[in-house]
Parts: structure tokens; sequence; C-alpha cells
């Protein structure tokens, strides 16, 4: 199938060429008497070269040359990849993740997905919103992990039909982290006190301006555990584990061929041997695997503001850590 599309595209693509370029032999070259001759030939080129450009488009349009979607998740995982605040500028948008899922599934030559995983985790949601999108992929779907595939991460891995990772490569950490920054004891230090009026007496629960009350912490910590629970029976489910073996990595971390021998990962290799795992799936020769980058399309304005992001984050990473601690925070 790869090779006769191969023959089509080429054949279009010469055949626009050469319809393009003798209409502009004709127009430019032959029949103007009193145009100098090389600017008809200029002119000539170039409708030439605008043609071969217009007929590759229409080419690649009805023929595309690949079958397998790659999708990448990089960097912390947020909702929106960190656009507001002083946030680390390699975070991974959830939504265009999602979107680029959605895109390949909606695409008649995608026949399976890869998701790139290289990230310590992140939001919780966000994180079960590409796991969620992986699971209604049409088609095989393989995760594999270059080298971090922790906790959100591992969360997303669970959505896929397989899970690879290189012998070096971080893998675990399926745990959760509740957060909060205690300011109460700098207030006092400066003369500043905290007064809130709520209705409810868990509202400022996890408020950093006081101290935790013990019914506080002990609710803050049962929502912790609640999404712990969620954690484990969502890996439990999507990768057929033990839930106790879940629970017994107690959030650690492992490398790659660790967590191979614990079952955690289903198969160790470099790119190469991922795509050939892909080929078996799809019972096409490894020859015949093509992968496409799905990625979104950002404007101009958009990437300028990644670059600023990326030159603020430089010079107040410190504080950025401190100011997104407003309060109680999750991640997985």
């Amino acid at each position: 199938m790869k090779g006769s599309h191969t023959v089509v595209r080429l054949g279009i693509v010469l055949l626009g060429t050469a319809i393009i370029a003798v209409a502009g032999v004709g127009v430019f070259v032959v029949v103007p008497t009193t145009v100098a001759d090389v600017l008809g030939v200029v002119l000539a080129l170039a409708a030439t070269l605008v043609g071969f450009r217009f007929a590759s488009n229409i080419a690649r349009s009805a023929f595309p040359a690949y079958n397998v979607a790659e999708v990448a998740v990089e960097g912390p995982i947020t909702r929106d990849g960190g656009g507001s605040g002083l946030s680390s500028p390699g975070s991974t948008p959830a939504d265009d993740v999602v979107d680029q899922i959605e895109r390949a599934d909606e695409d008649g030559n995608v026949d399976a997905l890869l998701v790139k995983l290289n990230t310590p985790g992140g939001q919780v949601v966000p994180s079960d919103d590409i796991k969620l999108a992986a699971e209604r992929f049409d088609g095989p779907t393989i995760a594999y992990a270059t080298d971090l595939c922790a906790s959100g991460s591992y969360w997303i891995a669970s959505g896929c039909d397989e899970l690879w990772a290189r012998d070096a490569s971080i893998v675990g950490s399926i745990g959760v982290v509740g957060s909060r920054v205690n300011a109460a004891e700098l207030l006092d230090r400066v003369g500043l006190s905290y007064e809130q009026f709520t209705a409810g007496a868990y509202k400022d629960a996890g408020i950093p301006l006081k101290n935790l009350e013990d019914y506080e912490r002990e609710y803050l910590q049962g929502i912790v555990d609640g999404y712990y629970e969620s954690f484990v029976k969502r890996v439990s489910d999507g990768r057929g584990l033990d839930p106790e073996l879940v629970r017994e990595t107690e959030a650690r971390v492992y490398l790659g061929a660790d967590a191979f021998d614990l079952e955690l990962v289903d198969a160790l290799g470099p790119r190469e041997d991922v795509e050939e795992a892909v080929a078996e799936r799809l019972e096409i020769g490894a020859d015949d695997v093509v992968v496409e980058a799905f990625e979104p399309e950002r404007p101009l304005m958009a990437r300028v503001g990644v670059g600023a992001r990326s030159l603020a984050y430089a010079f107040g990473a410190g504080l950025s850590g401190t100011a997104h601690e407003r309060g109680f925070r999750l991640r997985a």
C-alpha cells in the first residue's frame, strides 16, 4: 500500500509540474515578442516552482505518506501549559495534547497512535483527560518513555495498550502530592495577622496564612488519599496489575529495567523497536511504518509568549514556586 501511494504521489507531482511548466513557457516565452527572453525564462521557472509546490500539496493531501501519529507529552502536565504566571516554560498543555489525539483519531490515514512520554507528571485532572483521549483512540496505542515517565505520566500510560521504556528511563512514582506553604510564622514576625470570614468550617482549609487545625489536616489528607485510591484503580485496571502490587511500590521511582521486572513496563527498547511493535500490531512490515508528529499550530505571538515566559522563568524560578503555592495544591 505504501509503495503504490508513493508512485501515485510522484506521478501527481510530475504531471502537475509538467503542466505548469508548459503553461509557463507558453505564456512567458513563446507568446510575447517584445519582452526580453531572459525575463520570460525567469517567469517560466517561477511558475514551474509554484506548480511543483502546488502539485506536491495536492499529492500529500490526497495520498498522505504517514500511517502512524505521534503525540508528545513533555514537561509538567497542566491544563494550559503554564499560560499564566511564572511557570515552567516546558509544561504540557493537556488540552492541546487531547486535541491532537482526537485529530489523529479522525484522520483516516492514521492506523495507530504513539504517545511519547517525558514528564514528571503534574495536575491530576489534565493527566486523566489525556489518558481518556488515548483510551478513546480507535486503533493500537503504544506509550513509550524516553527519560522520565513518573506520576501523571504513568497515569496517562495506563490508558494505552502498551508501555515501552529504555533501560535507564525513570518510571513510577504512582502517588499523589498535596502541598501548601505555611506563612503563619512569617506573618507573626512582620506583625501581621490573618482574619477571614467564611461560611463553612472547611472553606479556608489549606490557606497558607494560618496554621492547620487537626480536623483540617485530616480533611485535606482524606482528599489526597481519595485521589491516590483513584490513581491505583486506574493504573491497576488499565495496566492489568494487582492493586496491591501498585500500592507496594509506595510511589517509588524505578529504572526502566527494574520497572520491567516488576511488570510496570511491558517492554524495553529504543524507538526502532517501538516502531517494530507497531508494525506487528498493524500486521505490516517495519519499513511500512511512517510516523507523523501531530503538534498544535501556534501563532507567532504565542511563540513569542513562550520565549518571554522562558526568560522570566530563568530569572524567577524560585519566586515562581512560592507564588503558585497560594493554597492547597494537588499533583500526580
